[in-house]
């Protein structure tokens, strides 16, 4: 998320980041048609909600060798509103009949006593603000009592993840007054301001005549920074690769970073991904040599920070203290252990962060057991009692993998309202089997066990493996061991409550190509298609616009089916090779990111994170209603090489949209991503977040607001001053019924 490849000013795209140099394979370029058994859940996918809230999960589908079911009564028309046109304008359009209000924007106050934010460079308490880059979001209910309540509609907490923030070149000149400094050293005040608005923030919100609005002054509001005290569990807890100075036992770190994607536990917790933390980080030129070139090079090497690697903003720099020491990753201390430096620190980052929404007393805790990668959202499968509990994840970087984590423990029901929720985090995650995903050309894929007893990584030549804790620490190598599949940036992933699939957005690739040189690869059928998209007079190739593709568990343990759902792509583009989805103009989307489906409808919601058709409109979400996998058919993308040669690669997709099953919700300000999307039970109100608008305004044009590229949402009534604001909105329909219907 948050690439800026659009922007006239030059800026490093850590979302890009090209460290798998493995040479796993990707596909076969032969492909047989997969059906799936089974169907939808009678009754359609309107009534899914009635199902689905009557207990948390999903329901059991139907299909020929399922008992019949009775259908519930018909649920209200899915896409019953009109689609919204693409938009350039700097303003947050929804359909007719909607309305969408701002809620909760960059620096505004979380606890009393804290001023109004001035929006003009001066203001400071950032950790008791709101953080920048509004991404990630879920919704925890509360009753009259200000305690859970999961069936709340009016009053609840939104935990929100703040991921990063709007820079050129080190500073992040919308927060200092005179746009802050582009050179190194870093000044401390700079620096402890950019600091605490990353992280994850917990507000209260509440319903009050109609109208939805935070509560600023909220006991149950806080704030968790990039130096909030943060313990480590699961296998990797106390193991030696997490020693530091702060923590001689490798049982703590400091701070949540680049926190993406989100996820909500069946025991009512929020779990938030740390994706891209590896830019944060320096290392000196001569490290390699200082460490003795042992194996930690190899590791830092495929986790993005080779030697001399310079940090994305030069916190390391602001002072001798330890809070900003900590950013630099190389060996300066004399000690065996590292308990002397932060050689380790980076070791602490790049995991899923289970947080008690509910109870700010309660520590976080980074669960090791899901492993260590760039992560986006954390996805639990179907939940039965007596059944273990699944998680899906992605890794946010070309040619990185899906992954998928099984508890050791099997569902108890009545975990789902235990009191001390942390310790049933415990028991579901911190002991289970991490799998990556290897998709086969034939339409069936295989979860492998990342394992010290699978063979390939026991043997691997590359790194040695040493224990469970160490597969945690350096999970993308062990997956590069087994020969996991390369994918095109996992992003988000949803579980579609009607039948259980499992989605993912993949986002883009600009590595793929049908003549690879370098670190380049072939498409496959996964990931088919390498092509140019011109975007005004500038070519970009691979795969730019992006696709979604949807996974099916079969029966037997550690197989699955799949297919392309969507195609990312342009009306008017070829559709036998590019608009191979058939999209029409009020459908076509470039590079889908946020994914959520809704409990209340069973609407799927996909946002973009988009550079390559902003020339034609600002970034989007649109509603849809997916069919499952194996109701479309295969297809064969023949591409000519230079040599004169054909290849084909054939892929099965999911059936094509119609104006019924797919629609253009909402179009945001110049240069936002939408992403971030959390609902009420009765599906009435979905909270949104408008990350970086006006993010391609140059850092030299900080005093002007005439030259920047967005002003939302001053323009539409909000806060202070005119600098851009990240924020989140509340979206209502104005005859009070269901969003999306």
């Amino acid at each position: 998320m948050t690439q800026r490849i659009d922007t006239a000013v030059q800026a490093i795209d850590f979302n890009n980041e090209n460290a798998n140099t493995s040479a796993n394979p990707t596909f076969d370029a032969v492909l047989g048609a997969r059906l799936s058994r089974r169907r939808l859940l009678r009754g359609g996918v309107g009534s899914v909600g009635t199902a689905v809230l009557a207990g948390f999960g999903v329901t059991a589908c139907g299909g020929s060798d399922d008992p019949a079911v009775t259908p519930p009564p018909a649920g209200p028309k899915l896409l019953g509103f009109g689609a919204v046109p693409k938009s350039l304008a700097d303003t947050v359009l929804v359909p007719a009949g909607y309305t969408a209000s701002v809620l909760f924007a960059l620096g505004d106050p979380m606890a009393a006593g804290v001023a109004a934010y001035k929006n003009d460079g001066t203001d400071a308490d950032f950790d008791k603000r709101a953080g920048d880059h509004h991404d990630g979001m879920e919704w925890f209910g509360l009753g009259a009592d200000g305690k859970r309540n999961d069936n709340a509609t009016e009053r609840g907490l939104l935990a929100i993840n703040h991921e990063a923030t709007t820079d050129e070149k080190l500073s992040s000149f919308f927060l200092h007054a005179n746009g802050g400094t582009s050179t190194l050293p870093r000044p401390a005040a700079e620096v402890d301001k950019e600091t605490d608005i990353h992280g994850i923030a917990v507000i209260e919100v509440a319903k009050s005549g109609g109208k939805w609005a935070y509560v600023p002054s909220s006991a149950q509001n806080f704030r968790l920074t990039s130096l909030t005290p943060i313990e480590i569990a699961g296998p990797a807890r106390g193991n030696a690769q997490l020693v530091t100075k702060f923590s001689p036992t490798g049982v703590m770190t400091r701070g949540t970073l680049n926190n993406c994607g989100t996820g909500k536990t069946p025991w009512g917790t929020f779990l938030t991904g740390e994706e891209n933390w590896f830019g944060y980080f320096t290392r000196s030129a001569t490290d390699n040599t200082a460490r003795g070139n042992d194996k930690s090079v190899t590791a830092l090497n495929r986790y993005g920070r080779a030697q001399g690697a310079a940090s994305r903003h030069g916190w390391e720099t602001g002072g001798t203290a330890d809070k900003y020491q900590r950013w630099n990753n190389s060996k300066t201390g004399t000690s065996a252990d590292g308990s002397d430096d932060y050689r380790n620190e980076m070791n602490g980052m790049g995991y899923i962060v289970e947080i008690d929404a509910y109870d700010k007393t309660r520590m976080a805790k980074k669960r090791t057991g899901l492993g260590r990668f760039a992560h986006e959202s954390a996805a639990f499968g179907k939940v039965e009692a007596g059944k273990p509990l699944s998680v899906y994840m992605g890794d946010d970087s070309r040619g990185e993998y899906i992954y998928k984590f099984v508890s050791t423990a099997t569902w108890n029901a009545a975990d789902a309202n235990a009191n001390d929720r942390m310790a049933i985090g415990d028991k579901y995650l911190d002991s289970g089997k991490l799998y990556v995903a290897k998709f086969n050309a034939d339409g069936t894929g295989t979860w492998v066990e990342l394992s010290t007893t699978n063979t390939a990584i026991a043997s691997y030549a590359s790194y040695k493996f040493a224990d469970a804790a160490d597969i945690c620490i350096n999970t993308r190598l062990a997956a590069d061991a087994v020969g996991a599949t390369k994918m095109d940036r996992p992003e988000w992933n949803a579980v579609n409550p009607a039948n259980g699939e499992i989605y993912f957005t993949l986002t883009n690739n600009s590595n793929r190509a049908v003549n690879p040189t370098g670190s380049q690869y072939l498409p496959d059928a996964a990931n088919p298609r390498a092509y140019t998209d011109m975007k005004g007079t500038s070519a970009q190739n691979g795969n730019p616009n992006g696709h979604l593709v949807r996974m099916k568990e079969d029966a037997a343990v550690g197989s699955f089916t799949w297919d392309v759902y969507l195609f990312g792509a342009e009306a008017g583009a070829d559709k036998a090779m590019v608009n191979i989805s058939a999209l029409t103009a009020d459908q076509d989307f470039s590079s889908p990111d946020g994914l959520v489906f809704s409990k209340s409808t069973g609407i799927c919601w996909i946002q973009t994170d988009d550079g390559a058709y902003t020339d034609v409109t600002n970034c989007m979400m649109l509603a849809a209603v997916p069919g499952q996998v194996g109701d479309g058919a295969k297809k064969t993308l023949t591409y000519t090489k230079t040599d004169g040669s054909k290849m084909d690669v054939v892929t099965p997709v999911g059936k094509a949209a119609t104006d019924s099953t797919l629609k253009r919700f909402l179009v945001g300000p110049k240069g936002s991503e939408i992403t971030g999307l959390a609902e009420t039970p009765d599906g009435k109100a979905i909270f949104v977040n408008i990350q970086h608008p006006g993010e391609a305004t140059a850092m030299a044009s900080v005093g002007d607001a005439t030259k920047y590229q967005s002003q939302w949402p001053a323009n539409a009534g909000y806060g202070a001053g005119l600098r851009p604001r990240s924020a989140t909105i509340v979206i209502t329909k104005n005859d009070g019924g269901v969003i999306g219907t």
